[in-house]
């Protein structure tokens, strides 16, 4: 049962990708799963140092012994997919797409985009949300992938091949999208929310894997959660860039934007509610606690201790690994030795 999921505790840009990208190369993976559509976006630092941001391929796709899936609950805009691939390099022969996952066509990004749903709720506009709307209506007018001839090459029973490899005891990563507190199900601040669950469970229901061939469950959250700029929804004690960059003693103004619409991200105080609610419905193995270094005095070794044990006391979990803004990824072990070094 070697399969890993990788799910947002938060609200989204939690690092998912680059958690995703890491255990892969650290488990030597040969599947990676990425779910959901194009309306979040997640960022990879490739082997040259140059960020990519990507909507529809995992993060893994970059390493090279890695196959990609896209499975039938994904939403796929054909655009962005060959974008992407050329954009990672990836070659035919690594990359599978069921035939039922879903092609979002203009019809369904120009509906999202003469709708309120932006101001609204702050949807990304991307046409997930009416791909889906569209697909639940069962009146013949969704288009699948195996309908639209661009995607051919790429169209297999993905379900098949993903269990053979299983049967091998070979590992998959699924790459789960955006955050739990944005889950259409369980979101506490509903109707602010995405068009999709966003736990666990949901992600290998839209894979195609069973819970049964699950060992690890990988949580990822952050020091100061994100959501989406605009009117997107409730953000427990939501604070300013200024002020985190004055705790920060940064010399110039830094502010985060969303990788799908490149508005200014709202920053929030950590609120442990919503991650214990994460917990509660996804049960992880592995917490990943990244932008540590968004913390006051990171540098002092006691500090950054006691605010880890602080995070830990509230959510009634072990942290595991700790990212960085700069992408890298330690283990506890690895961050209490680099701090005991400096």
């Amino acid at each position: 049962m070697p399969v890993t999921v990788v799910v947002g505790g938060q609200f989204g840009g939690e690092g998912k990708g680059k958690v995703a990208h890491f255990l892969a190369r650290e488990m030597g993976a040969k599947v990676a799963v990425r779910v959901g559509g194009s309306n979040s976006g997640h960022t990879v630092v490739d082997s040259t140092g140059t960020p990519l941001i990507l909507r529809q391929l995992p993060t893994p796709s970059i390493l090279p012994d890695v196959t990609c899936v896209l499975g039938a609950g994904s939403y796929i805009d054909v655009d962005i997919l060959f974008e992407e691939i050329i954009r990672t390099g990836l070659s035919t022969d690594r990359l599978y797409i069921d035939p039922n996952a879903m092609v979002v066509t203009d019809n369904e990004i120009s509906a999202e985009k003469n709708s309120s749903l932006r101001e609204s709720i702050g949807s990304t506009q991307s046409g997930t949300g009416a791909a889906v709307i569209r697909r639940i209506s069962r009146d013949g007018t969704a288009r699948l992938a195996k309908d639209d001839e661009r995607l051919k090459p790429f169209i297999h029973p993905v379900v098949p091949f993903m269990r053979d490899l299983l049967s091998k005891g070979e590992r998959i990563i699924i790459e789960g999208t955006q955050g739990f507190g944005l889950s259409l199900l369980h979101s506490p601040y509903y109707p602010y929310a995405t068009s999709r669950d966003t736990s666990a469970a949901a992600f290998l229901a839209e894979a195609g894997l069973s819970p049964m061939d699950v060992d690890d469950i990988v949580l990822v959250i952050r020091t100061y959660p994100i959501r989406v700029g605009g009117n997107s929804g409730p953000l427990p004690d939501e604070i300013s860039w200024e002020l985190l960059n004055k705790r920060l003693k940064r010399s110039s103004a830094f502010f985060e934007l969303t990788s799908v619409t490149k508005t200014v991200r709202r920053i929030a105080e950590f609120d442990a509610k919503i991650v214990k609610q994460a917990i509660l419905v996804n049960q992880p193995t592995i917490i990943v606690l990244n932008h540590l270094d968004y913390i006051e005095e990171f540098d002092n070794n006691r500090i950054a201790i006691e605010y880890v044990s602080y995070i830990e006391k509230n959510i009634g979990k072990s942290v595991s690994y700790f990212g960085l803004s700069n992408n890298l990824l330690l283990s506890k072990e690895a961050l209490l030795l680099s701090r005991d070094a400096a």
